[in-house]
């Protein structure tokens, strides 16, 4: 297969480069609309290319040729190109639903001069943080998706979305610093930021310092991922923005945290010191979540709730720190990314056309509506877990992890995981008889739903239940991610083969390859155990008898 190292960086580098092009063009609605259009459907093309390249093996980038860990490495491995791809897709059918709204508005709710930037921006950031290699240029793609969001929750200036907006912004920022402050205590007790170094240099350190690192990390990635006690933020800030804005929110940046959980936890701190309290963390989040889902009266807040609760399915899977509850839990990430993003943009259609979200003030949408009450129906039957669908695969997969572990704790969480499925079905069906099938308290105004907005959330249904038909090869990809990620010594040799934990940047390593074949490791090096690409351990240093000088090319005196 052709070398896609070089394509790496596109998925940043696009939507940057066309966030820079529509910002020149704001006063050209139509040439920021292509242009958007345009980039996210090249990083949709990307990351699939990417996603089919990356099962024969990481490809990593060197930022400006200058080899890790000096340099930032950009990293393609299975896992991160299947968020990639998944959320390109979703990115680039909610900026479609997001224009055929403006057209039908006026961009009354979504200033393009404002949005398509941000949006751009926005996409680029998770795409960094999905690829990077560097704890430090993770906390970039964080900062980059975060400032974009401050801007598009508080679109329209309403007081209702400052006042959300507000909440978002105070901690988001907080979990920001969090981050920044465990970036630093990382570097000061490791010296390094680069993750690959990392996994080698934490095993090194004093093990009650690289704990309380972990939890200061999983305490900044928790409230970002929005599970339990840190999501109280989540249901008051996401239904006040506009129902495109609300959707990518939804699907991808709470993922985004669960990511960076997924990916600390394989690679930095494999010990599993900190499973039993994720454990517990993950069931309180599907029972609160569903328990304040099951008591809203108001469509997306119910969906807020719902979404908080399944966080914490996808917390289950990974703290089990076995292979079957890894592939489990990415199998459900990619599932809840497709699937949350598609009801929240099927309830931005029942608001247009119920002329509200509360389930008192709608009803009827069935006979008015019945392709409105299938696009609702077949996502939220979905989320619910309703077999032969993703959403029940994904569930089965996490319950049979969790037996299979077989602890009390487990247990536990597997009945837990049950319960919130049943929960979420009552919810489910609690807003689909009430929306669609009672008598609606007063006739809805007769309002068309423009095309656009239908077709491109038609098309996310559709997806979510191409899931189901796709399972097993899909199944089969996220068993693969999850042995990658518990063989932490690939990505390692990846990143760093041979003598590159030293610093040196790339044209002197492949300088140094030329002449001996490969870059040696010093011994007493914390790179010392990890070989080549390849999986070659090097072969042991020979004692040195003197200068360098006056010996052969092979190194004999």
């Amino acid at each position: 297969m052709t070398d896609l190292t070089w394509a790496v960086p596109l998925p940043v580098v696009i939507p940057l480069a066309a966030a820079g092009l529509a910002l020149v063009l704001w006063r050209n609605a139509r040439a920021q609309g292509v242009i958007s259009v345009v980039a996210l459907s090249l990083v949709l093309v990307t990351s699939v290319a990417l996603l089919v390249a990356a099962d024969d093996g990481p490809l990593v980038l060197d930022i400006g040729s200058w080899a890790a860990p000096v340099g930032i490495d950009l990293v393609a491995d299975r896992l991160s190109t299947l968020m990639l791809t998944v959320s390109s897709a979703v990115t680039l059918c909610v900026l479609l639903y997001s224009l055929a709204q403006g057209l039908a508005d006026n961009n009354a709710e979504t200033p393009v001069a404002i949005f398509h930037p941000t949006y751009l921006v926005l996409t680029a950031g998770v795409a960094n943080a999905f690829l990077t290699g560097d704890l430090f240029n993770l906390f970039v793609g964080f900062e980059m998706l975060l400032v974009a969001s401050y801007v598009l929750i508080t679109l329209g200036g309403t007081g209702e979305r400052i006042r959300a907006g507000t909440i978002y912004i105070v901690v988001s920022l907080l979990s920001s610093m969090l981050f920044l402050l465990a970036v630093a205590l990382v570097y000061a007790a490791t010296g390094t930021v680069n993750m690959a170094q990392l996994a080698v240099r934490l095993q090194q350190i004093d093990p009650d310092v690289a704990f309380a690192l972990q939890l200061l990390l999983l305490l900044a990635f928790g409230i970002k991922a929005a599970v339990f006690p840190l999501f109280a933020w989540l249901p008051d800030s996401y239904p006040t923005a506009p129902a495109p804005v609300t959707a990518v929110f939804a699907g991808l940046l709470t993922k985004v945290g669960v990511y960076a959980i997924i990916r600390t936890q394989t690679l930095l701190f494999p010990d599993g010191r900190a499973d039993d309290l994720l454990m517990w963390v993950a069931l309180a989040t599907m029972l609160v979540g569903i328990l304040g889902a099951v008591a809203q009266n108001d469509v997306k807040r119910m969906i807020s709730f719902t979404l908080v609760s399944h966080i914490g399915y996808m917390v289950f899977g990974i703290a089990l720190s076995t292979e079957a509850g890894l592939s489990a839990a990415i199998f459900y990430v990619a599932h809840h990314i497709t699937v949350q993003t598609t009801l929240f943009l099927v309830v931005g259609l029942m608001e247009r056309r119920g002329g509200s979200t509360s389930l008192d003030a709608l009803g009827g949408l069935a006979r008015i509506a019945p392709l409105l009450a299938v696009m609702f129906f077949l996502p939220a039957m979905n989320l619910a877990g309703i077999p032969p669908l993703s959403g029940f695969l994904g569930k089965a997969g996490l319950i049979q992890a969790g037996a299979e572990v077989g602890t009390p704790l487990a247990y536990t969480l597997v009945a837990g995981g049950i319960v919130t499925s049943l929960l979420t079905l009552y919810a489910i069906v609690k807003a689909w008889n009430k929306a669609f099938w009672q008598p609606a308290p007063e006739e809805p105004r007769e309002v068309a739903l423009p095309r656009g907005m239908v077709g491109s959330a038609a098309a996310l249904v559709v997806a979510g239940v191409a899931l189901t038909v796709v399972a097993g090869p899909l199944y089969d990809y996220t068993e693969r991610a999850a042995a990658t990620l518990r063989d932490r010594e690939q990505y390692v040799t990846a990143v760093l083969p041979g003598g590159r934990g030293e610093g040196r940047s790339a044209d002197v390593t492949d300088e140094a390859r030329r002449e001996g074949g490969t870059d040696r490791v010093e011994e007493g090096s914390d790179l010392e155990d990890v070989g080549p690409r390849g999986g070659e351990q090097p072969a042991p240093p020979e004692e040195e008898t003197g200068s360098d000088e006056g010996t052969d090319e092979g190194g004999t005196p």
